[in-house]
């Protein structure tokens, strides 16, 4: 898989573009703006959750792509912890473990201006057969 073919409407709406795809490592950059904003004019912490499960089930579907399997979400603990108005930030996802049914990735999203983190969460997923 390659970052051209993980494209959808939600991941345009979250604005999160795909550099690196790998099954052990995933990289991307979405600028952050008003696109994103609370009512109180700050980022949104289901963006930040979003792009949480979004590399990491990228980077875990790439890993069991070729046993004819993907991966789903079965639990995202994200932390939120500093507020942003906007930013350029990049999300790295990086594999904890891989097993034959589960997977854990910890994704992190940095301000590239400070290289202060935004957010930062973990993803345990299960590889499933694709559908037919």
């Amino acid at each position: 898989m390659t970052a051209a073919d993980t494209t959808s409407a939600f991941l345009d709406a979250c604005g999160l573009t795909l550099t690196e795809v790998t099954g052990r490592r995933v990289v991307g950059t979405v600028e952050l703006d008003e696109r994103h904003h609370t009512p109180w004019g700050v980022v949104h912490g289901g963006l930040y959750a979003s792009l949480v499960e979004t590399a990491a089930s990228v980077g875990a579907s790439t890993a069991v792509a070729d046993a004819g399997q993907f991966a789903v979400g079965l639990h995202n603990g994200t932390d939120f912890l500093r507020s942003s108005t906007g930013c350029t930030a990049e999300v790295v996802a990086e594999a904890i473990q891989q097993g034959r049914t589960q997977q854990l990735w910890l994704v992190t999203v940095t301000d590239t201006s400070t290289g202060k983190a935004l957010a930062r969460g973990q993803l345990r997923l299960q590889n499933i057969p694709l559908p037919s």
